[in-house]
């Protein structure tokens, strides 16, 4: 510890025989300094705070009606690209700076400045805001912050809208190509349907679904077709077992049987069939055949009465007549079924014929649909984002979703922001001590001198035997204390202009 206090203490020692060094440098350190700090331009700070309410009343209430964009997301995006470059090319036009610039060169450096100058300050909680530029012209400043300040306002109004509309314009060229694309598949769809116009799957199912129906048809008119057979034979067999006329006392004159009615029932039955099918129908064709029947065989009745004795005719058996009737009809009803199951034949034969190709008309006819199907839901999706997007453009063209209060227009202090010419001032003679002690320092070590007995033991490895104190003369003493009168002068001096500047930069100057 004794050690380095010794060696400090030598260190302090070297360096005041050095003195003159330590308070020339300071002197001429402090004068240069001072002249470079009188000279400095003035910077004023034009500043501005703004307030972003991006809490809107209608905002909960056209929830689900329209896309409510991130009006934070988009604040803090612009607040960090304020200073890129085609803000800066506005701000230098809405400034007239550009008009400074007349090379390529000129302009990437007064963008430069532009960029170092500006400055955004905020919190995205409390959403305020402060814009900050300097410049040694305290009107451009201001004039510059206003321009900011518009840019600001802007940015955070128009982005929103800009995507809206860029958004609106995508969902109309998708709503135009896929309304295209519908009519494209439409016309395909009505062109493959007449193509296969007899083999198109109906209500009846797919293709195996139709063979199994009309197998069953078949089977169905099969089994009718089979119990009009029977049917018909038990009636003949009924019919032989009746005489066909019975022998009975003759009235007063010819009697007309009940064929009459039977005959005018009939055609009153095909009248009501004739409303609903041709002449060509089954049923039509069975009527008129029995009426034909009954019609001879009511001539053949009506010449066996004329061609009896007078005292006693023979009537018609009514129980023949009936079962006559009714074999008729069996006839026709069999005839009917035969046409029938012959038909359900004819096309279950077709439908068979055509197995290998119905499957495949039936799948694409399923994909085709489908392919619609998707174009026509992604086509209503398309329809419901635009109204969607159509209803946020009328909210952000209509209100404003985000209102700016300008809390404090832009100004600028009468006092310049740069430089702190008190604060420099006194800085500068420190600097200059500091530099002259450093000095000092670096001719001490350059030309060392022997300061203790310790230390010249050590360089020499010889025994001390003594010491010899220097007797100083009357002249010396003066000498020397004339010396550090002139010491002190100059570090007072040194103080006294220190001080004098002080007080004219706070308090004379323009810009106290």
């Amino acid at each position: 510890m004794n050690e380095a206090v010794e060696l400090l203490l030598g260190y302090a020692r070297a360096v005041w025989r050095k003195r003159w060094v330590v308070l020339g440098t300071a002197w001429l350190v402090a004068l240069v300094g001072w002249v470079y700090i009188y000279f400095l331009e003035n910077r004023y700070e034009a500043q501005a705070r703004v307030y972003v309410d991006t809490q809107s009343l209608l905002r909960p209430l056209m929830s689900g009606l329209a896309v409510q964009p991130n009006t934070g997301q988009q604040i803090a995006m612009v607040t960090r690209t304020m200073a890129s470059r085609p803000n800066l090319e506005k701000v230098a036009r809405m400034t007239d700076l550009d008009l400074r610039a007349k090379t390529p060169k000129q302009q990437e450096i007064l963008y430069n400045d532009l960029a170092k100058a500006i400055s955004l300050a905020g919190s995205d909680r409390e959403n305020l805001y402060t814009i900050k530029y300097q410049n040694n012209n305290p009107d451009l400043a201001k004039r510059v912050v206003q321009a900011l300040l518009t840019i600001f306002t802007e940015s955070s109004l128009g982005g929103a809208r800009k995507d809206i509309s860029t958004t609106q314009k995508f969902l109309e060229d998708q709503l135009a190509s896929y309304q295209t694309k519908m009519l494209e598949k439409e016309k395909e769809l009505e062109a493959f349907k007449l193509r296969n116009i007899n083999s198109m799957p109906g209500q009846g199912g797919d293709f195996y679904s139709k063979l199994n129906s009309m197998d069953l048809a078949l089977e169905q008119a099969k089994l009718e077709l089979e119990e009009a057979s029977n049917r018909k034979k038990q009636l003949q067999q009924q019919l032989e077992d009746q005489d066909e006329v019975l022998s009975m006392p003759a009235p007063g004159g010819v009697t007309s049987s009940a064929l009459d009615s039977r005959i005018s029932a009939l055609q009153s039955q095909i009248d009501n069939l004739r409303l609903r099918y041709t002449d060509l129908h089954p049923e039509i064709a069975r009527t008129k055949q029995l009426i034909e029947r009954l019609v001879g065989q009511k001539k053949r009745e009506d010449d066996e009465l004329r061609a009896q004795p007078q005292g006693a005719i023979k009537a018609q058996n009514p129980v023949y007549q009936q079962l006559s009737v009714a074999i008729a009809e069996a006839d026709a009803n069999e005839a009917a079924m035969k046409a029938r199951v012959k038909q359900l034949q004819g096309k279950r034969n077709a439908l068979f014929g055509s197995a290998d190709r119905i499957p495949v008309i039936e799948h694409d006819f399923a994909q085709m649909q489908r392919d619609l199907g998707v174009l026509k839901q992604n086509y209503d999706a398309l329809l419901s984002r635009r109204e969607t997007v159509l209803m946020s453009g009328e909210v952000e063209s209509k209100t404003d979703s985000v209102e700016f209060r300008v809390i404090d227009p832009p100004r600028v202090p009468n006092k310049p922001a740069w430089p702190n010419r008190p604060l420099l001032v006194a800085a500068v003679p420190f600097g200059g001590i500091g530099v002259g002690l450093a000095l000092a320092f670096l001719l001490t070590q350059l030309r060392p001198a022997v300061e203790s007995r310790r230390q010249l033991s050590e360089l020499t490895s010889y025994p001390l035997l003594g010491m010899v104190t220097m007797v100083e003369t009357e002249q010396a003493r003066l000498s020397k204390r004339r010396s550090n009168l002139l010491f002190a002068t100059g570090g007072a001096g040194l103080v006294a202009v220190l001080l004098a500047q002080m007080i004219y930069y706070l308090v004379l100057s323009p810009a106290a």
